[in-house]
């Protein structure tokens, strides 16, 4: 089997680098998904409130006999659900929800600029870490016009969760985080299927090593230092996912990789600018 790399979060805590990601898995489908993940090798799930499919995580969790503490769980407090009163609300129906007594980390989904400052939301997810409820916040989609609201707080996120992939590879929300230690989790790393990575400079690099472009383009991510939770439905799809661990890029590959960024251009899903 696979041994998935970990990396240590700047509140000392660990997170194994590749996971498994729950986003548009059909409610219906996710305990027998999440389970085929599980025997797959998969030990860090990431899921999320408006996804629907917490659940059916959860039902996963119980039935797998994996020991609570070689699991990593991620969810996230939707939009609709700021200040101190809805947040712990939301955290505390996640957890009924996953059958969870804490999360291992719980994120703020997006920061939606036009529900107002995030703060009050923040502190109150600092408070239910130092409670137990989940062990590590952090933010999704807080790019550089967003952290800097969150960094005034003094409380700093352990991961930020952003759109990452070649082509659209954020690099001034990345350096901002890496300012303060804060990794970064790559959400659509493979572009989300809009994006062709088969042919050209990943392409090549697939042929050259005799693996598949997503595993190459999940390997990059990796040797970046990012963490990766590749969706699939396809237990052979997450075989092949889990492997991207072990391809070893060289750093003529790596640095060919990064000379796809396309910038803002790059973008396949939403500005959160523009998400409320």
């Amino acid at each position: 089997m696979t041994t998935i790399p970990t990396l240590q979060l700047n509140d000392g805590r660990t997170i194994p680098q590749l996971g498994f990601g729950v986003f548009k898995v059909d409610p219906a489908e996710t305990e027998r998904i999440v389970t085929e993940a599980l025997e797959a090798g998969y030990r860090h799930i990431d899921t999320a409130t408006i996804y629907g499919n917490e659940e059916g995580v959860g039902r996963a969790l119980a039935a797998s006999g994996i020991a609570r503490d070689e699991l990593y769980v991620t969810t996230k407090l939707w939009n609709d659900r700021r200040g101190e009163a809805a947040a712990r609300e939301a955290l505390g129906a996640s957890l009924e929800m996953l059958g969870l007594d804490h999360v291992d980390l719980y994120l703020i989904h997006w920061p939606t600029p036009a529900n107002g400052s995030p703060v009050e939301t923040w502190q109150t997810l600092a408070a239910m870490r130092d409670e137990g409820l989940t062990s590590s916040i952090g933010v999704s989609n807080f790019d550089e016009r967003y952290l800097p609201e969150i960094l005034e707080t003094g409380i700093v996120p352990a991961v930020n969760q952003i759109e990452l992939h070649p082509q659209f590879q954020q690099r001034a929300a990345v350096e901002l985080s890496a300012q303060h230690d804060i990794k970064i989790e790559a959400w659509g790393p493979l572009g989300q299927g809009k994006v062709d990575y088969s042919t050209g400079v990943i392409g090549e690099i697939a042929q050259r090593l005799g693996v598949s472009w997503a595993q190459v383009t999940l390997a990059w991510h990796l040797a970046e230092g990012r963490i990766v939770f590749p969706k699939s439905s396809s237990p052979e799809r997450m075989a092949e996912n889990l492997a991207a661990a072990s391809v070893q890029l060289t750093p003529e590959d790596i640095a060919a990789i990064d000379a796809l960024d396309q910038g803002a251009a790059g973008r396949v899903s939403a500005d959160p600018a523009e998400v409320s």
